[in-house]
């Protein structure tokens, strides 16, 4: 990614989310359209190592929103349907993360887990936001065990900022109760982006070669 896809992919999330919010019956077809346009040209454009990494990235996209959204039931999109642009808006936030991260400079990155720790702290005493506590441990076992802690610091607060504006323009709303846990949910919690972290640690991984017997 360069720094004009960038913007394009920066500017396809933040117009595409609004003009689906605006309810008009041909915008989602056409934000879907356009984003899987320019998803299919970011894969063209790519090197092998970036296709393989992306096209992994879309399918755990998929599986993911499949079992968060469509039935484990955490958040409901707008038309309660899974929007076909948002597995590869999904990979378009992951490879903007992934240019971010090689930009940002370290205080930055390194400011990102107390500060995570302090809006956790603030949403349980604030709006008694519990279903934070496990998303901040999953972030936090990304940051210590993953292969690339710049990247999910990068992430956490990007999917952050994705999320507080998709569920201001009513794209998506969390259920304050999440089902099946005794656990209490704001719109959306704020340790959301730990879910991008764990994508992107799937991403990484990668199946092993097998030695050839010479």
């Amino acid at each position: 990614m360069n720094a004009p896809l960038a913007l394009a992919t920066a500017l396809t999330i933040a117009g595409g989310l609004w003009l689906d919010a605006c309810g008009l019956a041909w915008a989602q077809p056409a934000v879907a359209l356009w984003t899987w346009l320019l998803f299919g040209f970011m894969w063209w454009s790519g090197h092998a190592d970036q296709r393989m990494q992306w096209t992994v990235c879309l399918a755990w996209a998929t599986f993911g929103e499949i079992v968060l959204s469509l039935l484990w039931g955490l958040y409901d999109y707008r038309l309660g349907n899974l929007p076909l642009f948002v597995p590869p808006g999904h990979v378009l936030l992951y490879a903007l993360g992934v240019w971010l991260a090689d930009r940002l400079p370290h205080r930055a990155i390194d400011a990102v887990p107390p500060l995570a720790a302090g809006l956790v702290l603030a949403g349980l005493a604030v709006g008694g936001d519990t279903a934070n506590l496990p998303l901040f441990a999953l972030y936090l076992l990304a940051l210590r065990y993953g292969p690339s802690p710049r990247l999910y610091s990068t992430m956490f607060v990007l999917a952050l900022c994705m999320e507080l504006y998709g569920t201001a323009l009513g794209a998506w709303t969390w259920r304050s109760e999440v089902p099946g846990l005794a656990l209490v949910s704001a719109n959306p919690p704020l340790a959301a982006g730990a879910f991008y972290c764990m994508l992107d640690w799937l991403t990484a991984l990668r199946p092993r070669r097998r030695a050839v017997p010479a």
